[in-house]
């Protein structure tokens, strides 16, 4: 087989055992690239980084890719003005989402003989929405319907992929300000019923670290927000485990109270017990 080493470098072509020892002596693994060639050609890598890294690369393409639907819009040869504003209004929006849009007119009976007015119907959306939107190609007929397909600029996916960068760069802000939040809480928690006293200045510091450990959060719990939720619940738990050491503590006392007043005391006329 014909080895690559782990700089890049070319080995020659070694013998399937020999291959296997240099990549043992290096700590690294033999991974066959291409079976097919003559003879196959393998590569000395460290194959668990190498599938983390690809992990890695499949999971950013997938935060920034960008689905696209077809939405499609319905017209008749006779559809009033105000209606066909009412459809433009709404292709605008479907544009500006990132889908592309196919207009539709279909005929019925005798208005196939006036294609001329379907045509004319088209060409005045497309010019209206040339500021956003290209058109694939001009109105032509399909059976008994004229369509027309429209596909947003480049300048509107743009836009939409540097929104969608936004909003996941604040959920995982939202979600470092949380995590070192709960914490500080935590930290204080047990600092507090290990001396005594609060432990603000060790709990500063550890909460220091533990945002430091969180800084590297993983893309894929980005569009997770269950975290956040799972915060607040904590949040009502702990309330709920105080007000019930307040409700013990008070019970305790009611009955220190009663205690006293049922034992005997001596000296008011009550016989003193032995």
């Amino acid at each position: 087989m014909r080895v690559i080493g782990s700089d890049g470098s070319m080995l020659g072509v070694l013998s399937n055992r020999e291959a296997i020892r240099v990549a043992q002596e290096q700590g690294m693994d033999l991974v066959e690239l291409n079976p097919k060639a003559e003879p196959p050609v393998c590569k000395i890598m460290d194959f668990g980084k190498f599938k983390y890294e690809e992990k890695k690369r499949a999971s950013e393409a997938k935060r920034k890719q960008t689905t696209v639907e077809l939405k499609e819009v319905k017209l008749r040869p006779k559809t009033d003005d105000h209606d066909l504003n009412f459809k433009l209004r709404a292709a605008r929006r479907f544009v500006e989402t990132g889908n592309k849009v196919k207009f539709v007119v279909r005929f019925r009976g005798r208005e196939i003989a006036h294609p001329d007015q379907a045509q004319g119907q088209l060409v005045w959306l497309l010019e209206h929405l040339e500021d956003i939107a290209n058109a694939d190609s001009r109105p032509a007929m399909e059976g008994r319907t004229m369509t027309v397909l429209v596909s947003p600029k480049p300048q509107v996916m743009q836009a939409l992929s540097a929104q969608k960068t936004a909003q996941a760069e604040s959920k995982r802000k939202a979600l470092k300000e949380a995590r070192a939040a709960q914490a500080v809480r935590t930290d204080g928690t047990t600092a507090t019923s290990a001396s005594g006293t609060p432990g603000a200045t060790d709990a500063s510091g550890t909460a220091t670290d533990a945002l430091d450990d969180d800084l590297d959060v993983d893309d894929e719990d980005l569009d997770d927000d269950e975290d956040l939720d799972g915060l607040d619940d904590l949040d009502d738990d702990d309330d709920d485990d105080d007000d019930d050491d307040d409700d013990d503590d008070e019970g305790d006392e009611d009955t220190d109270e009663e205690t006293d007043q049922d034992a005997p005391v001596a000296g008011d006329g009550q016989p003193e017990t032995t």
